[in-house]
């Protein structure tokens, strides 16, 4: 159980809201809202009810301050996602923060200078954490995608404050514990991407809890090597042959139905509208390179969804960003947001270029959940515990 702005009235109150307000910012435009748009109706609320909103992010990895990292050119992408008016301070601890707090009324948003711009977030610094804490009564935490992380204005700061979830927070909790923990099973779980040495314990976790795992993208090479497949010149970690063959080992024991591409699109030169052609998995030439998975594989992964109740995403199934690379990831997309949409499954994706692929699909409305977290999403999926999650449960109460 999370604590959530149910359990809290912050009428007159100073809210310190952590939203994550990394976005591309293109010749000062932020050229994509997504993130801004999915904490909007925390800031909304919080406004609305008369509270003070001060509004906390940390924006790329600056090392101390620098102008070309600064949020200012974004928090008038946030008046305008909002609709209402947000002052911008220059700093976020000290004086230009305290002054434009103070000078805040009911209603009223906030947006704090990149907390980054200050060694001590990253160290989660007991001071730094104490100066932010000052600014506000009550601390909500709307940034799931930050929430791995044991910075000062995630984990330290709802040490020091009473803490709560904020509405974007709170739909991706209750959306990731519901489809892990109590799924409607068959669970089927699509695992991408281009290397098994970066998912080794996304691949252990899921083993314990899926029915079905299907393997795509460059790590599927690998574990096709591990088979005997002769994969050419594919993207392969020949050094994780016998941790792939070990990780299908358990699979079998377990039960579990490992699903690997049957056919490939190869082609010789890793570029877009390379000349390719379609082979079977044991037919690829030494000079060739797998880039996405064939028609019947296609085909075969479209089977195991129509079969399942839940599906969990993580990775593309080839090369997306380059056409025609990107074929099966679209058509499986499709295929898994048409089943979800006609209430036949329940579907959870998450991770950049998870989501960057399901919305060059026009997919991503259509599945159930989207998560925009990267780095969290994965951790959560491996089990681990997140510091700015834990900090929320009804448990966990503020030094």
């Amino acid at each position: 159980m999370f604590r959530t702005l149910d359990d809290v009235d912050v009428s007159g109150k100073r809210v310190l809201v952590r939203v994550d307000l990394n976005v591309p910012v293109e010749n000062g435009r932020v050229s994509d809202l997504t993130r801004i748009e999915r904490v909007a109706p925390t800031i909304s609320e919080v406004a609305d009810k008369g509270g003070k909103v001060i509004l906390l992010s940390h924006f790329g990895r600056p090392k101390g301050r620098d102008a070309a990292q600064s949020l200012k050119p974004v928090a008038p992408a946030i008046a305008n996602v909002l609709k209402r008016p947000v002052a911008f301070a220059d700093d976020c601890v000290g004086d230009p923060a305290m002054v434009a707090v103070e000078a805040m009324k009911a209603g009223d948003v906030l947006c704090l200078e990149n907390t980054r711009f200050h060694p001590g977030e990253t160290r989660n610094d007991p001071d730094f954490a104490t100066q932010l804490a000052a600014l506000g009564d009550i601390f909500v935490n709307d940034a799931f995608s930050a929430a791995h992380r044991a910075h000062a204005s995630v984990e330290g700061l709802a040490r020091r404050l009473p803490a709560y979830a904020g509405r974007s927070m709170q739909d991706e909790l209750e959306a990731l514990t519901k489809i892990l923990q109590t799924p409607i099973r068959p669970l089927a779980a699509i695992v991408g991407g281009a290397k098994v040495s970066t998912k080794l314990d996304l691949l252990g976790s899921l083993l314990a809890k899926v029915d079905v795992l299907l393997i795509g993208g460059g790590m599927a090479n690998t574990f096709l090597a591990a088979r005997g497949y002769s994969v050419g010149k594919s993207l392969c970690e020949r050094d994780l042959l016998p941790t792939a063959r070990e990780i299908m080992d358990k699979g079998t024991a377990k039960g579990r139905e490992i699903v690997l591409p049957v056919d490939a699109v190869v082609a010789k030169r890793f570029e877009a509208n390379a000349p390719s052609r379609v082979v079977a998995a044991d037919g690829i030439g030494d000079d060739e390179m797998i880039l996405d998975i064939g028609p019947r594989s296609i085909e075969y992964v479209c089977s195991v969804l129509a079969r399942v109740e839940t599906l969990v995403w993580n990775g593309p199934f080839g090369a997306f960003e380059l056409e025609p690379f990107d074929t099966a990831t679209v058509e499986i997309a499709e295929a898994a947001a048409e089943l979800t949409a006609a209430g036949k499954i329940k579907s959870v994706a998450g991770g950049g270029d998870t989501v960057a692929a399901l919305n060059a699909a026009g997919a991503a409305d259509r599945f159930t959940y989207v998560s925009t977290a990267g780095g969290a999403f994965l951790e959560w999926l491996e089990g681990k515990a997140l510091p700015g999650v834990e900090v929320l449960r009804v448990s966990s109460r503020p030094k």
